[in-house]
This record gives structure tokens, sequence and C-alpha cells, in this order.
């Protein structure tokens, strides 16, 4: 079965020789089923997986609808961030501006004065968000009353960032007759809601209704206990390598925490914060888009709908907050048919959030473990061919005894003191090492008593308080006071651990 062209769908010539020069000479299937219904005229309610080309499936109908002669504001695309903002504004320069078709973007965080002076260029396209559009309505610095068409990206989010209403207002100010698109990976009620109010017997386009995700894309996650996070996600890059990598993070006050320590560990990472100003986060992208360092660090409001070349990893280094997340996350890699990897690293207390994903989504999200240079499944982990063998280096599957003494879920210590069994004698050994300053101590405080040394409830020697050393601690609290938590919890050298 042959695959469409552009021009078989209605692209114009000089638009599908642009589209040829950058490589896309064939549509993806959500342009294939998009482009022609909005020719038409028609309102267009799509839902389709990320990173499968919604962004050109309005596009090239937007621009190819544009008469550049008419200099009147003609078409509007509103998008929830910055970023996507502005990616979408360079597509629309990229294939607009051998037409002569005038594009601007109207964002939060920029100066409106200098986007009030342009505005007097007339624009035939702009792009911005919400609430800077909606601003520049009100101060009537925006004419509404020629635009033909506006296009809604990444509805849902947009509804969860700037509330339906804001939106609603800037639909309502344009003509009745205009064109409605809404575009997201998912159709909540808010867009619905808005679709069944003010679109006009809309064409719904879906791209395999019941997949989120793209079928190029692998899920895996990763368990371990929270201290261990920062070492995990160092063992998860090393191992995968890639180009270049998102990390997200739940909380942006972990973000600079995240960032420093890996940059700590040497592997190049630089921050992507929501609320920063456009010229940083501009900045950081452009610098993250030339490859100038491996590892961005971002909020999932940062890097949404980012379109980012050779990203192959996306770690969640705290699981994503429902599976709509979850989606926006993993879809920054596996892009128009590229292969992707999206990884989690959750602790033993969160491999519910795992499962529940893989239910929700319908997709195969499977528990990896790293050991040895390798990636292991479960199954693989666990075979006693492997949990009897010895192994060197790296960290031990769980479940199982390794000569580094860790365990991968756990992180604790894979040889327990026991009065039986074969890891008597090396804990033993280990004890007497580690802890030569206690044992005389605790001895004295058991004969004191006239009894046995003390236990604790594994059946080791219980450390005595040593005020000397309690002493040596608070002082070196203070001395750290206002450094960041990693240099405060790394050991220091000649403590002999």
């Amino acid at each position: 079965m042959t695959k469409a062209s552009f021009a078989a769908i209605g692209i114009q010539e000089d638009l599908a020789a642009r589209l040829s020069e950058f490589g896309i000479n064939e549509p993806s299937p959500v342009q294939e089923q998009t482009i022609p219904l909005l020719l038409e005229g028609r309102d267009v309610i799509a839902a389709s997986q990320t990173g499968t080309g919604k962004t050109l499936a309005y596009l090239l109908p937007l621009l190819q609808g544009i008469n550049p002669e008419q200099k009147v504001v003609q078409k509007l695309v509103l998008a929830p961030t910055q970023e996507l903002a502005m990616q979408i504004l360079r597509e629309a320069e990229r294939y607009g501006a051998h037409r002569g078709i005038r594009v601007q973007g109207l964002i939060g965080g920029a100066a409106i004065k200098r986007q009030i002076d342009k505005l007097r260029e007339h624009p035939q396209l702009v792009v911005g968000t919400p609430g800077r559009i909606r601003e520049l309505i009100g101060l009537r610095k925006l004419k509404m009353h020629e635009v033909t068409t506006i296009v809604i990206d990444e509805a849902d989010q947009m509804f969860q960032l700037s509330g339906a209403g804001e939106v609603a207002k800037i639909v309502s100010s344009a003509l009745r007759t205009r064109q409605l698109v809404m575009l997201s990976a998912t159709i909540g009620p808010e867009t619905k809601a808005l679709a069944a109010r003010e679109m006009k017997n809309p064409a719904e386009v879906g791209i395999a209704p019941g997949v989120m995700t793209s079928q190029t894309l692998e899920h895996h996650y990763v368990v371990t206990e929270e201290r261990n996070k920062i070492d995990m996600l160092r063992r998860v890059i090393r191992h995968y390598n890639p180009k270049k990598a998102i990390v997200f993070v739940n909380a942006t006050d972990d973000i600079a925490e995240v960032e420093a320590k890996l940059n700590h560990l040497g592997l190049t990472a630089a921050a992507l914060y929501g609320d920063a100003d456009k010229v940083t986060r501009s900045h950081v992208l452009a610098k993250f888009r030339d490859g100038k360092f491996k590892v961005l660090v971002a909020s999932d409001v940062a890097a949404r709908g980012l379109d980012i070349e050779d990203l192959s990893l996306v770690v969640s280094f705290d699981p994503a907050f429902d599976s709509e997340h979850y989606v926006h996350r993993a879809g920054r890699t596996g892009r128009m048919g590229r292969r992707g990897l999206s990884v989690s690293i959750v602790t033993e207390q969160q491999t519910f959030i795992m499962r529940k994903f893989a239910r929700e989504l319908d997709i195969a999200l499977e528990e990896r473990e790293l050991f040895a240079g390798k990636v292991l499944t479960s199954d693989e982990a666990r075979s006693p061919a492997r949990s009897g063998g010895s192994y060197s280096g790296g960290t031990a599957p769980r479940g199982s005894s390794s000569s580094g003494g860790t365990a991968s879920r756990s992180g604790k210590p894979a040889v327990r003191t026991s009065s039986t069994g074969t890891g008597s004698a090396a804990a033993a050994k280990a004890a007497n090492s580690a802890e030569p300053t206690q044992r005389p101590a605790q001895e004295k405080a058991g004969a004191a008593s006239g009894g046995e040394p003390r236990r604790d409830h594994r059946g080791g020697a219980a450390p005595v308080p040593n005020k000397r050393a309690s002493n040596k601690v608070r002082e070196q609290d203070r001395k750290n006071k206002g450094a960041p938590k990693w240099l405060k919890n790394k050991t220091p050298r000649g403590d002999g651990q």
C-alpha cells in the first residue's frame, strides 16, 4: 500500500518542496487525516499521541490559508507554555518565510511594550500564551475581528495552567464564523465542554484511540531506596549513554539539587525552570539543542511540548503525577517513528503507581534491574543461576548476595550478621573492621552491668553514645550551615568509611 503525498492531501507545491528540504516527504497519519479537514474549513478536535506531527498537521493549512497581501492578524495559535509557543513560532517561520508571511510570538515574561511595537508591523500569524494574548486583547492592541482560525495546542494542559475561562474569552473575542481547532494527546472534560459550546459540527480525529503513547517507545521502571535515587539516576544515564536526556523532577525546589549532583558526578546538566524569564529559558534550551550539555533537568511545566532532536531517553526522577503527565513526559522521545525509552525511578512503595499507569494506558511498563553493566528483567535477576552466583562490581539484583555488599532494591548490606550461614564470617570481619572504637566501649558497658554486651534488634552490638563524637558532628553541622544538602551528606576523607 503506497503512502499519500502532501500534494495528494491538498498541500500546495511550494510548501511540499519546503518540507522536502527538511527531509519530510510523506505525511504522518494525523497529518493525513487532519489537513484535508482543515483545508475544508471544518472545526476539528484531534487526539493523538505526542510526537506524531500534530504541529505541522495544523500549521501547514494555516500558512496555506494566509493572504500575505492582507496586513492584519488572520490566524492565531495558543500554546500553554513559552517553550512550546517559541517552538511553533520557529516552525511557522521555517515554512512560511518564503511566502512573505509575518509571524509574531506573544508570550508572557517578555516585554509587553516591545510586543505592542511589533504588532504595528502587521503580522498575519500570531503564536502566544493565553495570559499575554488576553492582556493584549483587553488593551485593544491585538485585533481579533479578522482572525479566521484559532488553534488551541495541548488543549488539556492549557486548561490546567490557564483555566478554561481564559481560553473561552479569547475564542469569544473573534467572529462566530471563525474556524476552531483543538489538539492534544489527551482529551479531558474541559476540552470536550469547550468543543460542545464553541464548535460547529466538529470533525473528530483520533489515531488508535486506545493507544496514548507512541508504538516505538519502551517503558521501564527501576526500584531503589529514596536515598539512593541519585546514584540510580547516574547508573541509568551511564548505562544507556544517550546523546541527550531529559530528567523530570516533581518539586521545583529539588531541581537545583539534582542538577548540582549530576554535574558533580561528571554528567553535564542544566536546569529549566517554569518560572524563569524568557531569555534564560531560551538560552538553556538553545544550549541543550546544540549539545552543549547532556542532561536537561526540568519540571513538567517547563518541558511541556518540547521537541528535541536526538533525544532518546526520558527519566522520571519522581513518578509522574498521573497517567496524563506520564504520557507527556514519555512523549518527549520516540517522536515521528523514532525509537525512544522512558525510565521511571521509584521506591518499593511506589511500584503500584507503575502498575496503575500500565493498566490505564494499556502499555508494557516493566521493571528492570541494572547489574554488572547489564539491564535485566525481574525474572532474569532472580533466576537461580544468577542469584546463586558471585558478582564482581555493580549492584546485585534484589535478593542476591554481592561482593560489593549492596542489593539493588534496598541498598542495604547483602550480608547480614547471623549465628549460622555462609555470610556470618564475612559479616563478623566487616563488623570488626568497621567499628574498632565502639567494641571496647560496648564490652565495657556490658561488663559494668554484669551481663552481656548490649545487642541491637538484629543481634549485633548496639553502639554506645560517644560524647566526643557527637560534639564533633554538631561542630561539623554548624560549619556546613547553608551548604547544599548533597555537600552536607558527603563523607569526608579519612573517616575510615
